[in-house]
């Protein structure tokens, strides 16, 4: 079989599209696979990295305001097209699947013209413009959330298969990810803002464990990312007083390197709402979201409200968090063992833990119809 991949930008369109392919090669190690996007994004790093050719296209998202480099954009976007074409008639693909970003659309746009059986992957409670655009013309939109469908209603065909997600995720269990991590029986608190680090997000959770009671109450693996926030959150810390080496529990991290052991380890999670709540609904986690509030479409609070609606979150907008609104919520998660226990059981409920496998029968059945 040969895959036609593309999704780009960040890692939430780039990493769906991997989990994929990597599935898939696992299934049917001949698979060949062909990933299209452009240099600006993070593929260009991330597809090599996972062993996968690329090669890219020009195309630049649309500004809302009127502006002259939309002109130009038109211009890449039909120059995209006829590059990919021309890809598509060398690489000769048996179907192409894009998982979102601006370079989706180009890309699907000219495979469906040229017949090839296509589908697109939408990770979000609020499917994307290029997702909601393509979602008329492509074979299948396959959907993370069922509150995504409301959004694409014009679509042929609808499948809810929720997120592929990493197979590390579930080849540990919370005893042994805790041992592994130096983990004792005390409660674990997860908490991270995006691997960038998020400042406000950062100084309000430094706040709300610098003025706990007792801070040997709870394990904390914190991960204040980089460009320096971790520099920023250590120093908040002794500001407040606080001296982490004599507080072995609290971790404050630039980066959590093996987050399968960190996400099976923990009790909840304190975090963004980006496609990481498909891991945290897998694993059963109890979480307070905090959506960010510069990300397209605010798809981040439409995620979060999905989870909260479900019972399985408690949503705090950034500009409600506080380190009263999250000690509160927070509390009502760990300290109530009834709302806890509830929490989990709605976080199962809308986890969906074979989305690989659900996404690659439906590449095998639109395969097989081009046959």
């Amino acid at each position: 079989m040969r895959i036609l991949l593309t999704g780009g930008g960040t890692a939430g369109h780039i990493n769906p599209a991997l989990a994929m392919a990597n599935y898939i090669r696992e299934k049917e190690p001949e698979t060949e696979v062909l990933f299209i996007g452009t240099e600006e994004g993070m593929e260009k790093t991330l597809v090599p990295k996972s062993g996968y050719d690329i090669t890219f296209i020009q195309v630049h998202g649309f500004k809302r305001s009127l502006s002259p480099s939309n002109i130009k954009n038109i211009f890449d976007v039909l120059g995209s097209v006829r590059k990919t074409k021309k890809i598509i008639r060398e690489f000769r693909p048996d179907i192409a699947i894009g998982t979102g970003g601006y370079v989706t659309g180009p890309v699907l746009y000219a495979a469906a013209n040229m017949k090839i059986p296509t589908m697109v992957h939408e990770s979000n409670a609020f499917p994307g413009v290029t997702v909601r655009l393509l979602s008329k013309k492509v074979d299948v939109v396959a959907l993370a959330m069922e509150g995504a469908k409301q959004y694409v209603k014009s679509a042929r065909r609808i499948e809810v298969t929720g997120n592929p997600l990493r197979p590390e995720l579930f080849k540990t269990n919370r005893g042994e990810a805790r041992k592994k991590l130096g983990l004792d029986e005390r409660g674990v608190i997860l908490i991270f803002g995006g691997s960038l680090g998020a400042s406000y997000f950062n100084e309000k959770v430094v706040s709300w464990i610098s003025g706990l009671d007792d801070l040997d109450k709870y394990q904390i693996i914190m991960s204040a990312g980089r460009n320096n926030q971790i520099g920023r959150a250590l120093e908040q810390f002794k500001k407040c007083g606080i001296d982490l080496d004599k507080h072995k529990n609290i971790r404050v991290l630039e980066y959590i390197y093996d987050m399968a052991a960190a996400m099976n380890a923990c009790d909840m999670i304190i975090g963004r709402s980006g496609s990481s709540v498909s891991e945290m609904t897998a694993l059963k986690k109890p979480a307070v979201l905090v959506p960010s509030p510069n990300v397209a479409g605010n798809h981040q609070e439409y995620n979060g409200r999905a989870m909260e609606k479900a019972g399985a979150a408690k949503v705090i907008l950034e500009k409600d968090l506080t380190e009263q609104t999250l000690g509160r919520a927070v509390s009502e998660i760990m300290d109530n063992k009834e709302n806890y226990d509830r929490m989990a059981r709605c976080a199962e409920a809308v986890g969906i833990t074979d989305a690989a496998d659900r996404l690659y029968k439906i590449v095998k059945e639109l395969t097989a119809k081009r046959i």
